[in-house]
């Protein structure tokens, strides 16, 4: 083997080795699933690909429908405590009361050791 065909092999493996560092994380499940219906839960968890930084990781969840009102305005649900579970992985967000009938979602953010800031949203109904 030639030395730039040498050179560029380690410079392919180095970036190849590389690139995991700088992955993003990225939401692999949630509980409840998106657009389930589920009965009063108490926590919604989401899980991602990578470890979270836990002071820059969070979540808000807003109730955006309740039966018996055509036009209920997004209402945000206070009190929640949102964490980081032993896994690193897992953002979980715990209420102080099982959530009341309606529509909900879940507008969470997660930063990983890249530093570079993720958000989706998920939504569920309870019944």
């Amino acid at each position: 083997m030639n030395k730039t065909m040498m050179l560029s092999a380690l410079t392919a493996l180095s970036l190849g080795v590389a690139a995991p560092a700088f992955a993003h994380p990225k939401l692999v499940s949630s509980t409840p699933a998106a657009a389930a219906t589920v009965s009063a839960p108490r926590q919604v968890t989401f899980t991602f690909s990578e470890t979270l930084m836990p002071a820059l990781s969070g979540a808000e969840i807003v109730m955006s429908g309740m039966p018996g009102m055509k036009d209920h305005p997004p209402m945000k649900i206070n009190g929640a405590r949102t964490s980081v579970g032993a896994d690193g992985k897992t953002l979980q967000i715990t209420f102080g009361r099982p959530l009341g009938v309606g529509s909900y979602a879940v507008n969470w953010h997660a930063v990983s050791g890249d530093t570079h800031r993720v958000t989706g949203s998920v939504t569920f109904t309870v019944r």
